[in-house]
């Protein structure tokens, strides 16, 4: 079972400046995270963008849609920042339904050493390889439908969506 990873930035990918104290891209931490945790599945990474999620817009999520068409792979999973992944699962829901796709995310960068990004990226590694077809979004130890998920601001947790 091969797995295709797409990296669209998000938190996950952000680093410090240390000179002017904003955080930027630099190059996807994808990798590095496969190796620190000795991940032996057979993965395909593709970085379709390094974007804040707070601008990614209608054209990027048709961008990330298409990817996940002509993948090969039947299941994927996608790196993405936590603002508006429920927007983009969501949009991936309604347009496609012969794949596993998995969404993930981090609250705190990679490269600060004490991210969530590490656990969330390993969970959705296993979520991805025993889900049927479906869009999920897999956050902090939890999964919930790309249908049904909304991020709640104010305490920065990913919840069920109220109906």
């Amino acid at each position: 079972m091969h797995i295709a990873i797409l990296a669209t930035g998000g938190t996950f990918d952000k680093e410090y400046n240390e000179i002017d104290g904003t955080l930027h891209f630099r190059e996807s931490h994808i990798e590095e995270m496969l190796a620190m945790g000795r991940c032996r599945l057979p993965v395909r990474v593709e970085v379709l963008m390094m974007k804040d999620s707070l601008h990614i817009d209608a054209h990027d999520r048709q961008l990330i849609l298409e990817a996940c068409q002509r993948a090969p792979e039947e299941r994927i999973m996608i790196t993405h920042g936590t603002d508006t992944m429920a927007e983009t699962a969501r949009y991936l829901y309604k347009n496609i339904d012969n794949k596993t796709i998995i969404l993930t995310g981090a609250m705190i960068p990679y490269s600060f050493g004490s991210s969530d990004g590490l656990f969330n990226f390993g969970s959705a590694l296993s979520f991805v390889q025993i889900l049927s077809t479906g869009v999920w979004v897999a956050m902090n130890g939890e999964l919930f439908p790309g249908d049904q998920v909304e991020k709640d601001r104010s305490s920065g947790i990913f919840l069920e969506k109220q109906q």
